[in-house]
């Protein structure tokens, strides 16, 4: 949980919230299926329905107050994997600094599954 304090109060901002918001960011990029997570017991990867793309982001704080984010993604057969990692890098990182002010440092893309 990501607590801003100023003068007027308080902002406690959730886990829940930067993962829906980091979600919802990847999957408007051209080329991203879905998030994805694993099922019970390490599975295999299945495709995350829209109420559920939380799980397929992995958030962590740093000392400095950033926050470093891990999406794990599902790709549309055919597309360039690197280009489609840069475009969700960038649009990830600026929608959650537009919308929460918190300073993202890192974002990790990991492709679990390319889907035809």
């Amino acid at each position: 949980m990501v607590n801003i304090a100023n003068a007027i109060g308080r902002i406690c901002i959730t886990n829940e919230v930067v993962s829906n918001l980091a979600g919802d960011a990847a999957t408007s990029c051209f080329g991203v299926k879905g998030m994805v997570g694993r099922s019970q017991g390490s599975g295999p990867f299945q495709l995350l329905r829209r109420e559920s793309m939380s799980k397929g982001v992995e958030v962590h704080y740093n000392d400095d107050g950033s926050v470093s984010l891990d999406l794990h993604i599902g790709v549309d057969q055919g597309v360039n994997i690197a280009a489609v990692s840069r475009s969700i890098m960038k649009e990830v990182r600026y929608k959650l600094q537009k919308h929460t002010g918190i300073p993202v440092k890192c974002v990790d893309v990991y492709v679990d599954t390319i889907i035809g």
